[in-house]
């Protein structure tokens, strides 16, 4: 089972691409740590209020790859930095 996520956030906070950046790089480092998961910031990148994420989970098991998902979505929004706006997601 493969699952896809499409994530829309907006900081607030920051006031320029580097304090973004920061804000980015240790999402995905704890995201990719904690969770075994893909993610990669795919638009916004000249943008300092907004991003988009895309986060792909493989799994053997359907409730499996859902919890992966579920778990990292809960984890994005505990950043008080940023908002998730739009959320998509694909099960393939």
């Amino acid at each position: 089972m493969i699952i896809y996520a499409e994530v829309e956030c907006m900081m607030y906070d920051g006031h320029s691409l580097k304090s973004k950046r920061s804000i980015i790089k240790r999402l995905l480092a704890k995201l990719r740590n904690n969770f075994n998961v893909a993610v990669v910031e795919l638009d916004y990148h000249d943008l300092w209020q907004r991003t988009k994420l895309g986060i792909v989970t493989i799994s053997t098991s359907v409730s499996h790859a859902e919890q992966i998902m579920q778990e990292v979505l809960r984890v994005i929004d505990t950043y008080s930095e940023l908002e998730r706006t739009i959320t998509d997601v694909e099960r393939m």
